[in-house]
């Protein structure tokens, strides 16, 4: 009763527009000192502060930072040329180039938002020009971008890996197979567009314009070998390979390519900062909402109640795809992971379930909530960029949004696609 209360609480605050943020602690607060007293209150400060300063949190503002200065810096420009002079030739090229950058663009960023932010900005106009509908570019743009972030590194992964208390590198390697497998079908899934619609060929197969993209980009080519080598080599944790990101995405603006000034990078820090600031006050107010739930024993009732119906783990996999679905449906990515997760954490072991097969499937799940109204965000920014109608690019979408959905069965009831390189790698 009380925890229906609580989340009540929270949903009804939402409602009226109060921040997620806000809405979390406030209904924590007063649920605390219900059920526990003033006196109760005593800690939270240090709580809350002690929960955004984790380590492993850190390398969010820094993948997002470095994400920031390589748009800055012509990287992002220069890996849309490399991608364009090798897939030109086939129909439809501009929005394989599309899916094609957005996936390496987020080995570096790590956010869905930022992909579109960054990449739209040039790749939208660019498709629009070839003659490409608004619409469709939208739709490309928008499901691509929510596809990256299951390749590492992911910020959504990050905070899975916080909360659950796994492996953030696990979960890392654990989507390198479902997000290459999900880009090439929806590059299928465009190809096919590109066919109906007749849409055109971009430029003829030149090798020589190949080597000279190479070049120029080559050196923008070396940072996820960098910064993803020296995690899964064991080199550097994913927090000092955020930081390794920011340091080599800084040399090469400023030293290499000679774009990145000092106004970009305030700029940089600025949008870095704004976006961090938003996830951080989400993490502190998540654990007054931890604090609580832990002392009221929530997670374990529900974990009771659960093993009273079933015991499949498959079963207790398709529920809580439903409940996921959903809250995507209403909530940013970052507020669901931290309101569900430090509740279902006593199930998902109760039944056998690997947590980092687990992440996962929160992280696809949460995708699609990115791209399904009313929430919608990635969906969203991407019909601002392509100045686009929502519902318009939604009819178009929703066989990019089928890809996903069926990345999701895949990875939730095949737990070797997502497995294997874990088991490879870490046995």
């Amino acid at each position: 009763m009380n925890a229906a209360l609580l989340f009540l609480g929270i949903f009804l605050l939402v409602i009226v527009n109060v921040p997620i943020a806000i809405s979390l602690g406030l209904a924590a607060v007063v649920a605390t000192v219900l059920t526990q007293g003033s006196n109760s209150l005593l800690n939270l400060p240090i709580d809350m502060f002690n929960g955004a300063t984790s380590f492993p949190l850190i390398a969010i503002p820094l993948f997002v930072l470095a994400g920031a200065i390589m748009n800055a810096s012509g990287i992002s420009r220069r890996l849309i040329e490399l991608a364009s002079s090798c897939l030109g030739f086939i129909r439809g090229a501009l929005s394989l180039v599309t899916i094609g950058t957005t996936l390496f663009f987020a080995e570096i960023s790590g956010s869905a938002v930022a992909d579109v932010a960054a990449l739209g900005s040039i790749l939208a106009p660019a498709m629009q020009s070839k003659g490409y509908t608004k619409e469709f570019s939208a739709a490309v743009l928008s499901s691509s971008a929510t596809l990256a972030v299951i390749i590492p590194p992911s910020i959504p992964m990050i905070l899975y890996a916080a909360m659950a208390q796994t492996s953030v590198v696990k979960v890392f390697v654990s989507g390198i197979i479902p997000g290459v497998l999900g880009g090439l079908m929806m590059m299928g899934v465009s190809y096919w567009f590109a066919r109906r619609y007749d849409f055109p060929v971009d430029s003829a197969l030149d090798l020589r314009r190949i080597g000279r993209a190479l070049r120029s980009a080559s050196w923008a080519l070396l940072l996820p070998i960098i910064i993803l080598g020296g995690i899964f080599g064991g080199v550097v944790t994913a927090t000092e390979g955020a930081g390794l990101a920011v340091v080599a995405a800084m040399l090469i603006g400023f030293v290499i390519y000679r774009e990145l000034n000092v106004r970009h990078l305030w700029a940089a820090m600025v949008e870095g900062a704004v976006q961090t600031s938003v996830v951080m006050l989400l993490v502190a107010a998540s654990v007054l909402l931890s604090s609580y739930l832990t002392t009221a024993q929530i997670p374990q009732e529900l974990t009771a109640s659960v093993l009273q119906l079933t015991h499949n783990k498959y079963l207790v996999l398709l529920l809580l795809n439903f409940v996921l679905l959903f809250l995507g449906l209403f909530l940013h990515s970052a507020a669901a992971i931290i309101l569900v997760v430090p509740i279902v954490m006593p199930l998902v072991h109760a039944v056998g379930i690997d947590p980092v097969h687990f992440g996962l499937v929160v992280t696809i799940n949460l995708g699609i909530g990115q791209q399904t109204p009313p929430m919608a965000s990635v969906l969203t920014t991407a019909c601002a960029v392509a100045k686009a109608d929502m519902w318009e690019v939604t009819k178009v979408n929703v066989y990019y949004v089928a890809v996903l959905v069926f990345i999701l069965a895949l990875v939730t009831y095949l737990p070797v696609v997502p497995m294997s390189l874990v088991h490879l790698f870490y046995g």
